[in-house]
């Protein structure tokens, strides 16, 4: 099996601890980034739905303002947001190079696009429920907790889904301004040395990480289906 792997990907069995720590950064980029997308994102869909006309907390002026924000975020390309954040990265984290370097653009990358996702997730909800809820005078905040959230889970667990793919190809992308992981293998090590059983090892790498959350988020959703 040894001997077969060396013969298919020669230049990746040459040093495979390369490959592992490769893994290790796209792990920690796309864990680390997306634990805040989703406290963020959550935060933000949330504050769109109930703060649009006619929501539980009706306020014309703060969703006007996060709906702007949002659209300006979402139409940034991603290599150019790492540029126009290099400040502030440098700022929070010390460094604008390396995994640490990337973690504050791909935040501020995904959270825009995940917050789209909650609030098309709570929009789904059934506004009857939501109607019954007031009417027996529960809280906004209860609302927000026991119908939108609760009927929401499904829905949100797909967009929560979408985003963690969306968010590994990000930081693909990010191996462009050598942030590591497997997007700056792929390229580093692999492309500008023609060395394609590299670029293929990453690519495989990338889609078996895709294909798990994939498998995850669909057995979230299909159990929070009620």
């Amino acid at each position: 099996m040894r001997d077969l792997l060396a013969s298919w990907f020669p230049y990746v069995s040459q040093k495979p601890e390369l490959f592992l720590k490769c893994i290790g950064e796209t792990l920690t980029m796309t864990f680390w980034s997306g634990s805040f997308m989703f406290v963020f994102g959550l935060l933000f869909g949330v504050l769109l739905t109930v703060t649009r006309e006619g929501g539980i907390l009706a306020n014309r002026p703060v969703y006007q303002v996060l709906d702007k924000i949002i659209n300006l975020f979402r139409s940034i390309p991603f290599v150019i947001l790492i540029a126009v954040l290099m400040n502030l990265t440098k700022l929070i984290m010390g460094t604008r190079i390396g995994v640490r370097g990337v973690i504050v653009p791909l935040v501020f990358g995904s959270v825009p696009f995940f917050s789209r996702q909650v609030d098309s997730a709570l929009a789904s909800v059934d506004p009857g429920l939501v109607e019954a809820a007031k009417s027996m005078g529960v809280s906004p905040v209860g609302i927000i907790f026991r119908v939108y959230l609760r009927e929401g889970t499904a829905a949100i667990a797909r967009g929560t889904t979408i985003t963690l793919i969306n968010l590994i190809g990000l930081t693909a992308m990010a191996g462009y301004v050598g942030a590591g992981g497997l997007g700056d293998y792929a390229i580093t090590y692999g492309y500008n040395y023609n060395r394609m059983d590299i670029v293929w090892a990453a690519v495989i790498a990338t889609v078996v990480l895709v294909t798990i959350i994939q498998a995850i988020g669909s057995l979230i959703a299909k159990r929070a289906t009620h």
